[in-house]
């Protein structure tokens, strides 16, 4: 049995006073069982029985055997990757044999998420398909080693892990990519409905439309207690959430795929605000438009606003915006106002851009604060 350290008093203060005190004899010895329960407290085994029925109700067990709620966590579900990334010594010729330098390093949306949250020091939990392969143990292994939690991601023996191969230019940029990433269509509405437990005690819920669309949907239809953050991926991919855009917390698309869920074309600040307030009025509770190097324009129901970044050297841009999503979460979880959300996941998104790893290793909130100081 699993005890949570971390319960918050006013919640703790709604239990009666035979459910503290079993929780607290649960807490001490997580084997315990019902008879052992009633002989200490003096009462009928049918009257235990009851009060941990009502325990589980109150989302203080999870289940049978027991198992109590753990401290707070964010859920990512989502792409998890081989990123297999060419970096030009020089300018990049198109249709040529270009001398360079290639890199092999973890990728995947969700998991990107998941190894900055993690960095920041969130707990996380990724629920993601990998094969049992040589990539899969190696996307495994080494997300156990970041503290990210993949007990509950699905491994199959049928399927190659997914691999994204990409050809940066010589600014960095992504030039061309190619995904190979099937294995995640294995993340199907059967599945999720085994992780419910996992998902409804989520501080929140970060989904990347790399996800089938009725997954996306089952989720934000099904778990309606819950905030859900959503990564949009591509203009492809991100159109799959145009429908039931509004039941998403926070959105960041680019601009491209602002367009797409809004079908209203973006050339300026007038219409970026328009985009902006066709989100508010769906339903969605904050909205980050990237401009890339150009910036971010942000916007809740009380404030819109625009930042632009100092410049930097573009080392790498590929995990840039999974930062960016990651310094949004953190923002949500310690309260941060939008602008201040903003401005953290901006800093994020820098420190991505400065290191050949998909991941920058020195990732950290003390890095992070040290950027947002710098910044104007």
């Amino acid at each position: 049995m699993f005890i949570n350290t971390s319960l918050e008093k006013e919640k703790v203060s709604q239990l009666t006073g035979r459910e503290k005190e079993i929780l607290d004899m649960i807490r001490n010895t997580p084997m315990v069982s019902q008879q052992e329960i009633a002989d200490a407290l003096g009462i009928a085994r049918s009257s235990v029985a009851v009060h941990i029925a009502n325990l589980m109700k109150k989302g203080y067990i999870k289940g049978k055997g027991y198992i109590l709620k753990d401290r707070d966590y964010v859920t990512v579900i989502g792409g998890a990757n081989i990123d297999i990334i060419g970096f030009p010594t020089d300018v990049l010729k198109m249709e040529d044999s270009n001398p360079g330098k290639v890199k092999i390093s973890l990728g995947g949306v969700g998991r990107n998420i998941s190894e900055n949250l993690a960095k920041m020091g969130v707990d996380t939990k990724l629920i993601t398909a990998v094969g049992d392969d040589v990539y899969g143990r190696k996307i495994l292994n080494e997300c156990k080693l970041s503290q990210i939690d993949m007990d509950n991601s699905l491994i199959l023996k049928n399927l190659p892990s997914s691999t994204y191969l990409s050809v940066l230019d010589e600014n960095g940029d992504m030039k061309l990519a190619l995904s190979d990433m099937d294995i995640t269509d294995e993340i199907n509405i059967d599945f999720i409905r085994e992780k419910s437990l996992i998902i409804k005690n989520s501080r929140c819920v970060v989904v990347d439309t790399n996800l089938k669309k009725e997954v996306i949907e089952y989720l934000v239809t099904n778990f309606k207690g819950i905030d859900f953050f959503v990564d949009t991926v591509s203009t492809v991919k991100g159109k799959k959430i145009k429908n039931f855009i509004g039941a998403f917390h926070t959105i960041k698309p680019n601009r491209l795929e602002a367009e797409e869920l809004t079908g209203i074309r973006i050339d300026g600040e007038k219409d970026i605000k328009k985009a902006i307030k066709y989100f508010l009025d769906s339903g969605v509770r904050r909205v980050f438009i990237s401009l890339g190097k150009d910036g971010i324009y942000y916007g809740d129901n009380q404030n819109t606003g625009y930042i632009k970044p100092q410049e930097i050297k573009i080392i790498n841009a590929t995990g840039a915006g999974d930062a960016f999503t990651a310094g949004l979460v953190y923002s949500y979880l310690n309260d941060f106002d939008i602008k201040n959300s903003t401005k953290f996941a901006m800093a994020a998104s820098l420190i991505a851009l400065s290191h050949e790893n998909t991941i920058n290793p020195n990732m950290s909130i003390k890095r992070i604060e040290e950027i947002m100081k710098e910044m104007k």
